[in-house]
């Protein structure tokens, strides 16, 4: 019988943060490209708003359902 690799338990936190840039940043990739013209960019403090919104929205999400004392 063969061995399966375990999943990638970041792959499903990547996508989400991919999602996010894309939509709120309009970015194309998180990956590190080595030229500064698709490293760094500019935003609107608009954006960058609503791309943290997204975040910790998502990351709320994922916490426990019962967070009450």
């Amino acid at each position: 019988m063969a061995r399966r690799k375990p999943a990638d338990p970041n792959a499903a936190r990547d996508a989400l943060l991919l999602e996010i840039a894309e939509r709120h940043l309009f970015l194309e990739t998180l990956e590190t490209q080595n030229w500064d013209r698709l490293d760094f960019h500019e935003h609107a403090v608009w954006a960058v708003r609503s791309a943290l919104e997204a975040a910790f929205e998502a990351g709320r999400r994922a916490g426990p359902a019962n967070t009450q004392p």
